[in-house]
């Protein structure tokens, strides 16, 4: 798919994601410790902060290669440092054991077919930003996926964070 037409499409689902969710982030926890679960609540902070969004789209009970990540990268307190500096940490579980809120569920859904993810663990790093109609519109800056280090990790996001500076 072309870039613009992708981030066309994902503009479209992303506003009706962010439309359609509203969820009280202390029902729901990501389950790696930093990790906001709701987009609107990564949006508030990304553009607070203004960081990236980096989102994890991940199968938290069932994804080996998920559970690698996490043990290898995300656990890491390197990992934790260098996220403070750098992006908004974003965890989009797909489950198959544990039951998501239906909200979130839907959230997910969305995002999972905007980003156009065939399997896990897959990583987005985007810019979001609304115009003055109330439109989201992604800016995508890249993805990745499993590495087996922090410094791999990080690097490869680095590569895309350098995308925003020009």
């Amino acid at each position: 798919m072309q870039l613009p037409k992708l981030l066309f499409s994902l503009s479209l689902l992303a506003f009706f994601t962010l439309c359609s969710t509203s969820v009280n982030a202390q029902e729901y926890t990501a389950e790696n410790e930093g990790w906001l679960v709701n987009l609107d609540e990564a949006y508030a902070l990304s553009k607070e902060t203004n960081k990236p969004i980096m989102a994890n789209f991940t199968g938290s009970d069932w994804c080996g290669w998920c559970k690698r990540l996490t043990a290898s990268v995300f656990s890491k307190k390197e990992f934790q440092k260098w996220a403070d500096e750098h992006v908004v940490l974003l965890e989009l579980d797909y489950p198959r054991r544990k039951k998501l809120p239906a909200e979130i569920q839907q959230q997910n859904a969305g995002l999972q077919q905007a980003f156009s993810i065939r399997g896990y663990p897959s990583v987005w790093v985007f810019d979001l930003d609304k115009d003055d109609s109330g439109k989201f519109n992604i800016s995508a800056l890249g993805k990745t996926g499993y590495r087996a280090s922090v410094d791999e990790f990080t690097t490869d996001i680095n590569r895309m964070l350098e995308k925003r500076k020009s």
